[in-house]
């Protein structure tokens, strides 16, 4: 549809991977490479006659001066997908983009592996707790058994650690390394990367929680200005999701504070310093990694199937009373219970009924550890992790 194409994410998430794949038979060039750097910046002109589209242009980031004569590239011819483009640094890129290209690029937010994409599940449909969803998905079932799920949140979903045996520890310190030296000090400034680190760790304790940034600001003795910002570096590089709550006029005791969650669940596993998938799975926050889990991939299920704005919310009220997570779609919401364990019963959708008093409330479910699909009731029932 677009004469240039965006492809955004978090490092390692196989952007470059994944270009190179469907488009193999056109050239390929990367802004790491310092020389060809050089030649974007100082004669971008000359570098896009030198490297003539179709193109992958890798790192776009470290250009973005190039985008004007990208611009002027695309102005200039009726074809379409004349330039790939990826960047990991989207606090910035982002306004470049919109600059420079709006309205001649379409931009696609990758994400880590989902689920589906580990168990090479070709079922690419937004999940949605009904039974018209279900019916589809029991075509596809592949058994993910309770261990192995375990050591899925535990590695995380990066594509390199699902390509051969590696150190999960080593390739996190690495990756956390990588993108606090490439990324954050040099878009932002930030002068001390040990309390960067520390608040970052700080975030991935209070997954599934509400975001105090005043208690974080304390515990990492910085400013509530600069964790403010820090925080938007961590969304805009896809490391961190913010969900938002739900609320209209009619919830007039509905709180307004977000959610914390991470994309990448090893991640916060190795900030959280957990040893293994058993001593997480055994361990106090073990409820807290299974809910962003799934969260996580029903995230991925929206933005796999091409909605840039997956529509979730949380509920949660001064009373707290909470509901895990609500599905908005089509003018009906969609509650689901988020729980670890293999004994779901009908009293942990009690909070449900707060729903039919504000909106057309549809068919709900508590995601668990159950191996079956069950009914509670008429509108509610129980759904195994695997079909997310």
């Amino acid at each position: 549809m677009f004469k240039a194409i965006l492809v955004t994410g978090a490092r390692q998430v196989g952007k470059t991977t994944m270009l190179k794949s469907i488009k193999p038979d056109i050239h390929y060039i990367t802004l790491d490479d310092m020389i060809l750097n050089q030649s974007a910046v100082e004669d971008p002109e000359l570098f896009l006659k030198a490297n003539k589209p179709p193109i992958i242009i890798d790192e776009i980031q470290y250009a973005p001066n190039l985008l004007r004569y990208i611009k002027i590239s695309v102005d200039n011819s009726e074809k379409k997908a004349l330039y790939y483009l990826t960047g990991s640094r989207q606090f910035n890129l982002m306004n470049d983009v919109s600059e420079s290209l709006a309205g001649r690029v379409g931009i696609l937010n990758l994400l880590g592996l989902s689920l589906r994409e580990i168990k090479e599940v070709n079922f690419n449909e937004p999940f949605i707790p009904t039974k018209a969803y279900l019916n589809k998905r029991k075509e596809y079932i592949k058994d993910v058994s309770y261990d192995e799920v375990w050591d899925i949140i535990y590695k995380g979903s990066m594509p390199a650690l699902y390509q051969e045996e590696s150190d999960i520890e080593m390739f996190y310190a690495m990756y956390v390394s990588t993108y606090i030296e490439r990324d954050v000090r040099s878009l932002t400034q930030v002068g001390n990367t040990l309390s960067f680190l520390k608040f970052m760790t700080a975030l991935a304790s209070r997954i599934g929680q509400l975001l105090n940034l005043n208690s974080i600001a304390n515990e990492v003795g910085i400013t509530i200005p600069t964790a403010q910002r820090w925080l938007s570096i961590l969304v805009a590089s896809n490391i961190v999701y913010i969900l938002e709550p739900y609320y209209n006029n009619i919830l007039k005791r509905a709180i307004k504070t977000p959610k914390i969650y991470f994309f990448d669940t090893g991640l916060a596993a190795y900030l959280t310093k957990w040893t293994s998938s058993k001593v997480l799975e055994a361990g106090i926050m073990s409820g807290n990694f299974f809910e962003n889990y799934v969260i996580v991939e029903i995230i991925k299920s929206y933005y796999n199937s091409g909605e840039l704005r997956p529509p979730v919310y949380f509920y949660r009220d001064k009373e707290k009373r909470e509901i895990d997570l609500i599905i908005e779609q089509n003018g009906k919401l969609y509650p689901i219970k988020i729980k670890k364990t293999a004994k779901p019963s009908k009293d942990m959708i009690e909070n449900f009924k707060i729903l039919e008093t504000i909106g057309d409330t549809s068919e709900g479910a508590i995601i668990c550890m159950y191996d079956n699909i069950i009914d509670l009731d008429e509108k509610n029932k129980v759904i195994p992790y695997k079909y997310l």
